[in-house]
This record gives C-alpha cells, structure tokens and sequence, in this order.
C-alpha cells in the first residue's frame, strides 16, 4: 500500500490516495480540490481509480468530486446521500469494504457532523476532522461535543497506540501520541478545527 499525501489549498484540508500497487487500483479519500499533480499520479503509475471514501459532507472534503467523475467513475462511499446523489452508497455503522484489492474498514463517529467516518486501511485511520494533531473536530452543542469525545474514546483510542492517523487537517499522528497529549481531550474543552 502507497499513500500520496496533497493539499487542498482552498480549504487547508488533506486528501489522499491510497493505492494498492500489486493490483494497479486506487482509493481516494476526501477529494476537496482535484489537481494536476493527483492525475499525474493515478495515470503515471497505470492506477485504476476504484472509489472516493468521503469522511463527512463539508465543501472542502467534497468539492472535487465534480471534477473526479468527469474523468472517472469511482464508486462513491459516503455516510450522507447527497455527497454523490445516486451515485453514492450510503455506508452507515461500523463494517468493512473489500475494493481495489484493499480491506477498508469504516467507522461510524458522529460528533463533529453527523455523517462523520474514519477509514482503517492496515494500520492507518483515516480520521477527517474527528480528531487531528493535537485537537478534536469542532461541534455544534455540547451533546455533539460529549458525543464526539465518547466515540473517540471508543473507537480510536482502543486501537493500537501504535497506529498512524492521517486527520483531515494538519500533519500526520499516531493513537498513542493523541492519547497523551491531544489537548482537546486532555482538557476536556472543546478544540475548533
């Protein structure tokens, strides 16, 4: 498994493609802009682009795909319908997804929107705007909030501390260090992303 890390600078927010290079497949997650350089990438390398995993419905997470399936026709996994209309599958709870020859687990963690997802795939999470280098997403209530700091506490940090998190903005992490030293959940204040 390859991952290639880009920018979307419009937003500040993180996309990536994950490609399986033994079957030529690719995945891509949270296409808020789509550029140049992350076409070069599929065609250079002879990828097949399979899907585009969306962690929730906000512009900068969805904005590309316009531009996507007009040079492909990814399957589209997103927790909300109106990511893709018709073209979405709707994928709610927990379960795992088998596609482009890759194991992509996802996990239902409402809170910072309701549609919120993280991908595992190996022993990287996918994790949006739920959790980040050093904070939590932002919430709208303070259910939401308490409701978000539950299901990281369930979900995320039950997985190996030493399990890498690639967050929907800022640099990369990994479940131990967030466990030690994430100050939106050591505070226990909310963080806005």
């Amino acid at each position: 498994m390859k991952i290639y890390f880009h920018l979307n600078l419009h937003g500040f927010s993180n996309c990536y493609i994950v490609a399986n290079e033994f079957a030529k497949e690719a995945l891509i997650i949270d296409p808020g802009k789509i550029t140049k350089e992350m076409i070069q990438e599929i065609e250079n390398d002879s990828y097949t682009l399979a899907a585009a995993f969306i962690t929730h419905n906000h512009g900068n997470n969805v904005h590309g795909l316009k531009t996507l399936c007009k040079i492909y026709t990814p399957a589209i996994y997103a927790a909300d319908w109106e990511v893709g209309g018709n073209n979405t599958r709707v994928i709610t709870g927990d379960g795992i997804i088998k596609i482009a020859g890759l194991s992509v687990q996802h996990m239902a963690l409402p809170g910072h929107t309701a549609d919120s997802m993280v991908y595992k795939i190996g022993n990287v999470l996918f994790t949006g705007d739920a959790i980040c280098a050093g904070k939590i997403g932002a919430t709208n209530s303070g259910y939401a909030d308490r409701m978000l700091r539950s299901n990281i506490e369930k979900k995320i940090f039950a997985e190996n501390d030493a399990t890498i998190i690639m967050p929907g903005y800022g640099p990369p992490s990994c479940v131990g260090a967030e466990k030690r030293f994430n100050i939106g959940m050591l505070l226990n204040e909310h963080v806005t992303v």
